[in-house]
Formats: structure tokens, sequence, C-alpha cells
């Protein structure tokens, strides 16, 4: 439903930052996306040659911007930038995904949200498998309060 191309122009995550292929369906409560960049050895995310499956929660988080950029573009307008402030009952049921081959499988689904908060469900599977789930809230606006 949605290329690179179009994730890039909704995000402010931009060259190799930026997780996601592709958006393979969505409405307003949530999304699902694909990803085949967590076995390339250039991953931004990588560390000593390996990419943690800790990476899935920016993989999450980046779901929820997508999501966001979404619905604000369904209006006329831009999402405002967000800070990932909370991950919450983060369960990874591997160390690494760096050997994994095929696509990631990402969704979030939005559980609530405000004009300067929301709030998500994420789950990342591979193969029919669940490798990562759990809930992450972002501040909108570009930082915290205060």
């Amino acid at each position: 439903m949605l290329d690179r191309a179009g994730i890039l122009a909704r995000v402010p995550h931009q060259g190799p930052m930026c997780l996601w292929d592709e958006v393979s369906g969505w409405d307003v409560q949530g999304i699902r996306l694909r990803a085949w960049n967590h076995a390339h050895p250039s991953h931004p995310l990588r560390a000593r040659g390996r990419l943690h499956a800790l990476a899935l929660c920016e993989y999450g988080a980046q779901a929820m911007a997508v999501h966001g950029g979404l619905l604000a573009a369904g209006q006329g307008g831009r999402a405002a930038a967000g800070v990932l402030v909370a991950l919450r009952d983060v369960v990874l049921a591997v160390d690494r995904i760096d050997g994994l081959a095929g696509a990631l499988e990402g969704e979030a689904e939005l559980v609530a949200a405000s004009g300067s908060s929301q709030q998500y469900v994420f789950r990342i599977h591979h193969d029919g498998r669940l490798l990562a789930s759990g809930r992450a809230a972002a501040m909108l606006g570009g930082g915290l309060p205060g």
C-alpha cells in the first residue's frame, strides 16, 4: 500500500535510520509493515557486527511514527515530531535478528492518543513467529515538557 519513498515522506527518520520498507496495510487504529534490512551488514543499529533483538523496540517505535504520519496526511497535515519516552511490557523471544532470512513483519495498534502524546502496542514477527512485543509511549511536539 505504501513503499519506502512514501514512508520517508512521512517520518523524521531518513536514510538507513528509516527501518521500515513498506506498509502492507493500515487504518485509523493500526498499521502493518515489512522490512528486510535487519540482515544487512551496514544496519545502523548493529553493534560489534551484531543486531540485538532490542533493536525491535526501535522498529516498534518507528511503526508508531509511520502510522502517525499517515493519520496526519489523511487530515492534510504532517505529524508532529515525537520523542519515545517509555517502553513497557517488552518481551523478546530471540537474542539477535541479524541472521534471520526474509522479512520482518510489524504491527502497531493505537491504544491512546492526545494532542501531546500517543501510546501503542507493537508486535514484530518473522516467518510466523512472534519475536518481540511491547507497549510504547511518545510525547509529541519534539520534546518533553518543562
